[in-house]
């Protein structure tokens, strides 16, 4: 049964004296939860990583990694420990945003002093 479907029933049992609208409230707060949790876990813990290093000399392709989702938040926490400070970049903030499901490109940088640029997508 979907969502809309229960969502109707339920008012439905309101309208017939069934159940109290108090009732009704919490269970379709309840159906409201879970909804967020169906939809919710999918986007945070499937699709890619993608993360690809560019030469800025020659614009060739040094580095294209995949890494799948499920992984990121474990890798985070160990490479937080490894990775130097960079201006604009908090780890505990990137870790929330991947959380929420963000999707495109969300880190792109240039560094002059290698010569590289890094960018990284979730798809």
């Amino acid at each position: 049964m979907t969502t809309s479907e229960e969502r109707l029933k339920i008012l439905k049992m309101i309208e017939e004296d069934k159940i109290s609208a108090e009732e009704g409230a919490r269970l379709l707060k309840a159906l409201g939860k879970q909804e967020r949790k169906r939809t919710a876990a999918p986007t945070s813990e499937s699709g890619w990583l993608r993360v690809h290093v560019t030469d800025l000399e020659s614009g060739k392709s040094s580095v294209n990694v995949n890494v799948p989702m499920r992984l990121v938040n474990v890798g985070l926490r160990l490479g937080a420990r490894f990775v130097p400070d960079m201006e604009g970049l908090d780890v505990e903030e990137l870790a929330e945003a991947l959380r929420q499901g963000v999707t495109g490109k969300i880190i792109d940088v240039i560094d002059e002093d290698e010569g590289q640029r890094v960018e990284v997508y979730v798809e």
